[in-house]
């Protein structure tokens, strides 16, 4: 995600807090899933030292996923100073409350320190300088978290989005080469035989994004290297009247892989968008704000019919899709309000500002009540 990142001095994450009386257990999205794949959210440090976040948070999910706190920049912004505190209270956090913990992410392009795989003068650093780096960091990291978390995105948005173009060049492909990826997944893999191993991105689910991601997965597999889900951000656009197909298209293809699906940053943008996916943002110098005052009741509406949609895909094939993430809990904080236009007002989930649940909280209730 591109979302800024948390300071981590932020104090001590507080548990679940007496400011809001918890929905009760039988209203909840942890228990409407029913243990068919987990479901959870995106939070900040800065998010659950608020105890109304907290008590959402602990009473709707049963895993979490932190937005900035195990990116390489959070952890070690200096070679070989690992800092884990703030990552350690959302451990403290998921065992507190009995919810699982996705770390997010071991290697990625952005929020990374350059010197992983760059040197002082910026040009890549030789490939067993890289590669040394790269095992230290996940070395580090994964052992650290070794048997707290249930899963590692352990490569993010590595694909391109050229068209003729297969990986995106990253610092760690132009360091290493194309095997990076492959040797990120044997270096996690070793570090923490337990945990699950996933490769996210987003806009995957769209044709040509997806046959490189099925590339990737066979590349993989045929090199001997153990991949278990694939990552579909799912940055979706209301507008968008076909991604829900393409969704749903996608899913089937990946789990004819043999791997399974974990949709990872779900959220739903109910602003104007000239582009698509999340790495848009020099395309969109400026852009309508509709909404400033309030989300018209037939927008909430037709956002909860796509969530439905949405969940109706997610439980069509049993078994396949292993987790729902949304990027965030709450409008007011969501990331796209500054993304891709900076300063406007979205309303992407299922809580509004004020902690009320949407009509798409309730769409998504009534899909996963059904039989």
């Amino acid at each position: 995600m591109l979302a800024a990142l948390v300071a981590t001095s932020l104090g001590p994450i507080r548990a679940v807090g007496q400011a809001v009386e918890s929905p009760p257990a039988s209203g909840t999205l942890r228990q409407a899933a029913k243990g068919r794949f987990l479901i959870g959210a995106a939070v900040s440090a800065r998010g659950l030292a608020d105890p109304r976040v907290a008590d959402l948070v602990a009473a709707q999910y049963d895993v979490l996923t932190a937005e900035n706190e195990f990116k390489p920049a959070s952890l070690q912004r200096q070679p070989g100073r690992f800092e884990f505190a703030t990552a350690d209270r959302f451990v403290e956090f998921t065992r507190a409350h009995g919810m699982k913990l996705v770390g997010h992410t071991l290697c990625w392009h952005s929020q990374s320190p350059p010197w992983i795989f760059r040197g002082p003068d910026g040009k890549p650093l030789a490939r067993e300088e890289g590669l040394k780096n790269l095992k230290a960091h996940i070395d580090a990291v994964a052992g650290h978290f070794r048997g707290k978390v249930v899963g590692w995105d352990v490569v993010n948005e590595a694909i391109s989005d050229a068209k003729d173009e297969y990986l995106r060049k990253t610092p760690g492909l132009r360091s290493i080469g194309d095997d990076y990826i492959a040797r990120a997944f044997e270096f996690a893999h070793a570090a923490d035989p337990d945990a699950e191993l996933y490769y996210n991105d987003y806009s995957n689910e769209n044709p040509v994004k997806r046959e490189k991601t099925i590339r990737l997965v066979r590349d993989l597999k045929a090199k001997g290297v153990r991949i278990d889900a694939v990552g579909m951000q799912c940055h979706l656009i209301l507008s968008d009247s076909n991604a829900i197909d393409r969704l749903d298209e996608s899913i089937a293809a990946y789990a004819a892989e043999g791997v399974k699906v974990a949709i990872t940053e779900l959220d739903v943008d109910v602003l104007p968008r000239r582009g698509r996916g999340a790495d848009i943002g020099a395309l969109e110098k400026d852009g309508a704000n509709p909404y400033k005052d309030g989300l018209p009741p037939e927008v909430a509406e037709a956002q909860a019919r796509f969530y439905a949609r949405l969940f109706q895909v997610v439980l069509k094939r049993p078994g396949v899709v292993n987790r729902v993430t949304f990027w965030g809990t709450q409008d007011g904080t969501s990331w796209l309000n500054n993304f891709p236009v900076p300063r406007r007002t979205n309303y992407p989930l299922l809580w509004d500002r004020a902690l009320k649940p949407k009509p798409a909280f309730a769409a998504v209730m009534d899909v996963l009540g059904r039989p």
